[in-house]
């Protein structure tokens, strides 16, 4: 196949901005020569992720390290909601599961709602190398919004609620959704994390500077 060839196969494809940067990652020289089988399969898997629609963004560069935005199912009530999940891929993917967590809120028992991070058993204690990242977001988190497990919560407020008065927990889920997952709000909420995790390293910082000023009176 010609190199005009394979470029209009890939513009056929009309691959958003974030798979161009995929392929500049993948085909740097010095990348290839040191990729081992688990890199070449998280590759593949990222690969197969921006391929099927979703908006990839990785961070600092890298293909461990990478935002995803996913939509809430329909048929329920995170239904018009959009959410930038943090994916961080494991040295020994797929043999060890990604970790994956919530940037903007969320109202579900199984997510907390600070930290971001997900109680989710097929991640945190079943994970099979036969899985990939397409499974997460095709398969694996629609199913954690579309039958929350009140019984074992990382919110617990959430999961009281849901099993008190579902129609008042679905009313909130619908108010955390308006609030805090509408599409144009996505990048905000990362941007605005980022700028809290900076705010709390300055103020651990001047903390140690007020100490080391007191010692030396």
């Amino acid at each position: 196949m010609s190199v005009h060839n394979r470029f209009c196969w890939w513009k056929a494809l009309d691959i958003s901005s974030s798979l161009d940067n995929f392929l500049r990652l993948s085909t740097n020289p010095r990348r290839r020569k040191k990729m081992s089988s688990p890199s070449k399969r998280r590759e593949m898997d990222l690969m197969k992720l921006m391929m099927s629609d979703y908006k990839v963004e990785t961070i600092n560069d890298s293909m461990q390290e990478f935002y995803v935005d996913f939509h809430g199912p329909k048929d329920s009530p995170y239904d018009g909601g959009v959410w930038r999940i943090r994916v961080e891929l494991p040295d020994a993917y797929p043999y060890k599961s990604p970790s994956i967590g919530f940037v903007n809120k969320i109202y579900h028992p199984n997510v907390d709602e600070m930290s971001g991070s997900v109680c989710l058993d097929v991640i945190n204690q079943t994970w099979s190398p036969m899985f990939d990242l397409v499974n997460i977001f095709e398969v694996f988190l629609p199913q954690l919004l579309l039958y929350p497990n009140p019984s074992d919560p990382l919110n617990g407020e959430a999961a009281a609620l849901m099993m008190k008065d579902r129609t008042a927990y679905e009313q909130r889920v619908k108010e955390y959704c308006e609030k805090y997952a509408k599409p144009e709000d996505v990048g905000a909420a990362q941007e605005e994390k980022s700028s809290d995790e900076e705010l709390s390293e300055d103020d651990y910082a001047s903390s140690d500077d007020a100490i080391a000023g007191q010692a030396d009176l």
